[in-house]
């Protein structure tokens, strides 16, 4: 059995439906200079519905210590809540994603999962280094729960239509709010 959820960012709205949904992730940040501006009533929506809630932060070229001091400094984001690297950028290397995600884990501590989204692509051809934190969420638009990898994943986005919806490899909520405890 799988968990349901979708991510959503501020090309969607704060009022998404919840139905049917364990889990929502949220876009925060990106780069240095961008705050999701729906961000916090988006969280907020999937709080309220009981929703396992997580953020992501899109990783651009540049200081990767100072985009991780960043995104958990304007992340909304509450005690277990899992946070995530977004890697999609080319300019944006595998060494430089690891570095992002071990100074988040550095700075939001035991309290936090912290984990790595990227394509298929990615993690087959541009990925040295098997790092996906505590969780890879991956993005292959096959059948739900079936990604084309041999890694073991937490979350497989499956498709964008109509929104980013994704499964969890979670037997049910109360499993995978289990998991965000450590």
């Amino acid at each position: 059995m799988t968990t349901k959820g979708i991510d959503v960012s501020s090309h969607q709205s704060s009022s998404y439906s919840t139905a049917g949904l364990d889990f929502v992730f949220v876009k925060a940040t990106e780069g240095t200079s961008y705050v999701n501006p729906k961000m916090t009533a988006q969280a907020a929506r999937g709080r309220a519905a009981g929703l396992v809630v997580g953020f992501y932060h899109f990783l651009r070229p540049g200081d990767m210590k100072a985009q991780a001091r960043y995104f958990v400094e304007e992340c909304a984001s509450i005690e277990y809540d899992p946070l995530f690297a977004d890697w999609e950028d080319d300019g944006v290397s595998c060494a430089e994603k690891d570095a992002f995600i071990a100074e988040v884990k550095r700075l939001r501590g035991s309290n936090h999962r912290v984990g790595l989204y990227c394509g298929q692509y990615y993690w087959l051809h541009r990925d040295t280094t098997s790092n996906a934190g505590d969780a890879l969420w991956i993005a292959d638009y096959v059948t739900a729960g079936k990604p084309r990898i041999k890694a073991a994943w937490k979350f497989h986005q499956y498709t964008d239509t109509p929104v980013d919806t994704n499964v969890g490899n979670f037997a049910d909520r109360a499993d995978l709010k289990k998991w965000t405890r450590g």
